[in-house]
């Protein structure tokens, strides 16, 4: 089995059954779960390895130095600070830019595709259960990739569905490989998936009560 179904989405059209055939239901990739891309700024991208590595100092001599009272941080960062403003460089405008940098990439990874909220679609993934009956999952997050949330750090926000299925599925360990077709709702939530140890939270764009879910070939 393919472990990531990204190409498999574009394919499927080739082979739809008659109910996701139908003229309102779309079948879509990962991908597009993604807003277009907006561009970033970047400041650091013109810097020297060695304006890179200066600047990575200060934090770290910054960080100790708020720590307590260290005199051998304090001097590391001045002297590193002088350095880089006789360069031309302005430290703190660099930093804070690095701040909005952080932020506007947070606020990509959880933005959701307008033109996708609303839409009836179908698309393939794999099945994380969050809530079983009857022996059925009939709450689950539907992941890109074999391994998403537990195995590897979870994907962004928006490349997460959180599926609400009364009906429940047979789902045999994690990760089973499934079609679901519904309406995507654009809907913030923190999930907490489980772990033999304990629980994490994962963040999730969007949501999804399915009219149907199908074993993935299906």
């Amino acid at each position: 089995m393919i472990r990531i179904l990204r190409l498999a989405s574009m394919l499927a059209c080739l082979a739809l059954p008659a109910f996701a055939q139908a003229p309102d239901t779309r079948t879509i990739s990962w991908d597009m779960l993604a807003p277009p891309a907006a561009a970033i700024e970047n400041p650091f991208a013109s810097l020297t390895d060695d304006q890179m590595d200066a600047l990575r100092q200060i934090l770290r001599f910054e960080a100790r130095a708020e720590r307590g009272d260290d005199a051998e941080a304090r001097a590391g960062v001045d002297g590193l600070r002088r350095a880089l403003a006789e360069e031309g460089l302005d430290v703190d405008g660099l930093f804070a830019a690095r701040i909005e940098i952080i932020r506007k990439r947070e606020a990509a990874a959880s933005a959701v595709n307008e033109d996708l909220v609303g839409s009836s679609v179908r698309m393939p993934g794999y099945v994380l259960p969050l809530e079983f009956k009857d022996r059925k999952a009939v709450e689950f997050l539907l992941v890109p990739t074999v391994g998403a949330c537990v195995h590897t750090p979870p994907p962004p926000a928006n490349q997460i569905v959180h599926v609400v299925y009364p009906e429940g599925i047979e789902v045999n360990g994690l990760f089973t490989p499934v079609w679901i077709t519904g309406t995507m709702v654009a809907q913030s939530s923190v999930q907490d998936v489980g772990y033999v140890d304990g629980q994490a939270p994962v963040a999730v764009s969007y949501t999804m009560q399915p009219v149907l879910v199908e074993e993935y070939g299906g």
